[in-house]
């Protein structure tokens, strides 16, 4: 944005809008009518196009001006909705954030990104959400989440959203540690055992998919698809003998602590980034913003763990 644009332009070109007259607009914001009409003057001059036509009968918007006017009263909305949060964010009063995430990002990243955060804004209750990416965004969409934190999904899932890069991750598959397949070292050895595969709606299925397509392989027959973490580990750990694949975030602590095994079998077509998706129509609020950084903080340290122990977590 052009830096000369100041805050008293907007607010001197709204006021002549709403007011249709630069006397009026003056007069409500305690000015002389030549400053005000020099202030609108300026920014026409800056922007580099005529925004209001003057008359004797008051002012009238040009079709430049009429397009100018919803980003300028955008602005300034989203300015006093600023100053209003940070007022009640000082004061202490109470409030709710509601955060949608994907199983591997509730699993590996949002406890530490919870844990800075509660210092900062000690009477905000953190409401977290887990769901499948298309269910997640909808509700995104909805205003019934303020943020959602996991994969980035196919691009029919995301317009309207934007979106924030954390890390990048891929799908691993893992096995009970003692599983006669423990040593498998190719998708193609994964037979004769169920298969935990992604369902349809999860962010990962696709990429999945893409590296079964690479290595010539069609979808298992044997399988069975969930995206519960709970389901995934009584499968894997119990009398089924299951092999799961699964983002490797989900199962990040299960392999550390010994409980599940990594195979390995290598798939680089699953790398995918993980980020924080927000309408992207809206400027976030302070408590959603200090809820960014958290996530911020958190991912760098998560991926500066796993690189003194020499674990690929991020790419």
């Amino acid at each position: 944005m052009d830096r000369r644009i100041k805050f008293r332009h907007l607010e001197a070109f709204v006021s002549i809008a709403r007011a249709k007259s630069l006397k009026r607009a003056a007069e409500q914001l305690n000015l002389t009518q030549p400053a005000i009409s020099k202030t609108l003057k300026d920014l026409e001059d800056i922007v580099g196009a005529t925004l209001m036509e003057r008359g004797r009968a008051g002012v009238a918007m040009t079709p430049e001006g009429d397009v100018f006017l919803q980003f300028a009263t955008q602005c300034l909305s989203a300015l006093q909705n600023g100053l209003t949060s940070l007022a009640s964010l000082s004061e202490g009063a109470p409030a709710t954030l509601s955060i949608g995430a994907l199983p591997s990002v509730a699993a590996a990243l949002l406890p530490e990104a919870v844990q800075q955060f509660q210092p900062a804004a000690p009477n905000t209750v953190v409401q977290l959400h887990e769901g499948p990416h298309d269910h997640l965004m909808e509700q995104l969409r909805a205003g019934q989440l303020d943020l959602v934190i996991g994969r980035l999904g196919r691009p029919e899932t995301m317009a309207g959203l934007s979106f924030t890069q954390l890390y990048s991750e891929r799908v691993v598959v893992v096995a009970a540690p003692d599983h006669p397949l423990a040593q498998a070292t190719q998708l193609e050895q994964l037979t004769g055992y169920p298969i935990i595969y992604p369902p349809q709606n999860s962010a990962i299925r696709p990429l999945v998919a893409r590296q079964m397509i690479a290595t010539g392989l069609p979808l298992f027959a044997q399988r069975i698809e969930s995206a519960s973490g709970e389901f995934g580990r009584a499968m894997t750990l119990g009398k089924a003998r299951a092999i799961w694949f699964i983002s490797q975030g989900v199962v990040a602590a299960d392999v550390a602590a010994g409980r599940l095994k990594l195979l390995a079998i290598d798939m680089p077509a699953t790398v995918g980034p993980v980020g924080i998706m927000a309408r992207s129509e809206e400027a976030p609020t302070p408590i959603a913003h200090i809820f960014r950084q958290s996530l911020l903080a958190a991912a760098a340290k998560q991926q500066s763990r796993a690189k003194e122990k020499g674990l690929v977590i991020a790419h």
